[in-house]
């Protein structure tokens, strides 16, 4: 099990941080529609986060306010790209309300956790996966329209990458909810069978 601290600066950390920094930048370019800036960037932001997991592994960087940050600026990643490509019609308002409808029912479950004494729940290889294929996905889509030559290539790929992302992103969802009403239920049986305890 590796450790986890307490430290703020980290390299992860401020990778997280740089990637938070990049969403409005994505946003102006693909609305001013320098798609080929707008692509480079969504790429550094795609690459920075498997660098800053890999580095927090492998260098005992794992840190609490990592383990918040970087799923948070994931999360903020997706929406805000997935928003910014629906606004400029690369994808259609359904997906983006079907993606960010999961993620609403994720943090819904956050408070009935809390409530049980359980915080978060650890991120599952599925979820890890989904996200993974929304990151490669949408600079896919951005792809052909910063190089219309390949278009008739990436967008088939990025939509590909988008809509197995979408259906991995809500199983990972339902095994959330699983865990969760899993938690629950054995809060449930550990305090009444600590009131017959006491009862006696």
């Amino acid at each position: 099990m590796q450790a986890v601290s307490s430290r703020v600066v980290t390299v992860p950390n401020v990778l997280s941080a740089v990637r938070l920094a990049l969403i409005p930048l994505f946003l102006w370019l693909l609305g001013s529609a320098q798609y080929g800036w707008a692509l480079v960037v969504i790429v550094i932001s795609s690459l920075t986060d498997f660098v800053d997991g890999f580095i927090a592994r492998r260098f005992n960087q794992v840190t609490r306010l990592g383990q918040v940050l970087d799923p948070a600026v994931d999360r903020l990643f997706i929406f805000s790209t997935l928003i910014g490509l629906a606004w400029q019609h690369f994808l259609p308002w359904w997906l983006v309300i079907l993606i960010v409808l999961r993620d609403v029912g994720l943090l819904a479950m956050g408070p009935v956790l809390a409530t049980h004494g359980y915080g978060p729940l650890p991120v599952h290889h599925l979820g890890k996966v989904a996200t993974f294929a929304l990151l490669f996905a949408l600079p896919t889509l951005v792809l052909g329209a910063a190089f219309p030559a390949i278009a008739a290539y990436s967008d088939p790929a990025g939509w590909a990458l988008a809509l197995w992302g979408t259906f991995l992103y809500w199983w990972a969802g339902a095994i959330y909810l699983r865990e969760t009403v899993r938690l629950v239920r054995e809060d449930r049986v550990a305090r009444g069978a600590g009131s017959d305890t006491l009862g006696n």
